[in-house]
């Protein structure tokens, strides 16, 4: 077990930590940027006019990217379900409407391409060292856990994390299960467990599974996208473990 200490705030009898992946520990804002804009183009060109709301949507204005918005925080299916209500709106069939929109972001996603994003700066530091003090570390995201073992392989982080989940059928965030199971799966209780995230769906899931605490995290300084943490930090590197 672990003291760890974030700004004023001090967790004892830590054992674990879990982290969300974008956002967090991965800046992925231009690829989501990117993808948001192609999927929303690729739908416009079959049902003019749907491209802006879309958009608006999916948390994109001009070259801004909203962290708390659709594309940055939803599950790949809530986003496919999103886009598909929107079509839906124009009066095609639902089944239509989602074929749709899942074949828009799956094209969309090709064409992105599959570049990694970059670690934020002092992440793998971080891993490491909460490592090294013998924490067990996994991410626990929105993104599909294909995503989640893609993004811990690129950026060659096996040694330090010990569980990779995403979302890919059942609940998503901020249901309190996905992080009750994320601790069912390294073998500790939640209570000595904290979440590490970017937004209010992290917050919420984590305190409502009862875990130890939730530690926002906001690289670009709102911390109402983090309402209902513990403690707010603007660097992964606030997170310290106290020798003792």
């Amino acid at each position: 077990m672990a003291t760890i200490k974030c700004r004023n705030v001090t967790f004892s009898n830590i054992q674990a930590i879990l982290f969300d992946k974008n956002g967090t520990l991965e800046d992925s804002e231009a690829y989501l940027r990117t993808l948001a804009q192609r999927g929303a183009r690729m739908i416009d060109a079959q049902i003019p006019g749907i491209g802006e709301p879309l958009l608006m949507a999916f948390g994109v204005n001009g070259d801004r990217l909203d962290p708390a918005g659709l594309i940055s925080v939803a599950s790949r299916r809530e986003t496919e379900v999103a886009a598909a209500a929107y079509i839906a709106e124009t009066g095609r069939g639902w089944f239509e409407s989602l074929t749709i929109s899942r074949q828009a972001l799956e094209d969309a996603e090709k064409y992105v391409g599959k570049t990694p994003s970059p670690l934020f700066v002092g992440s793998l530091e971080v891993l490491k060292s909460l490592s090294e003090a013998g924490l067990k570390l996994g991410i626990l995201s929105a993104a599909t856990t294909e995503e989640v073992r893609a993004f811990v392989q690129n950026h060659q982080l096996s040694d330090y994390i010990q569980l990779e989940m995403g979302v890919d059928e059942g609940p998503s965030k901020p249901d309190p299960i996905l992080f009750v199971n994320a601790c069912q799966a390294l073998g500790v209780e939640p209570s000595a467990t904290l979440m590490v995230g970017d937004s209010v769906g992290d917050m919420q899931m984590a305190r409502h599974a009862k875990a130890a605490g939730c530690i926002g995290i906001t690289w670009v300084g709102k911390a109402e996208n983090v309402k209902g943490a513990d403690v707010v930090i603007n660097r992964l590197d606030e997170i310290q473990v106290v020798r003792e």
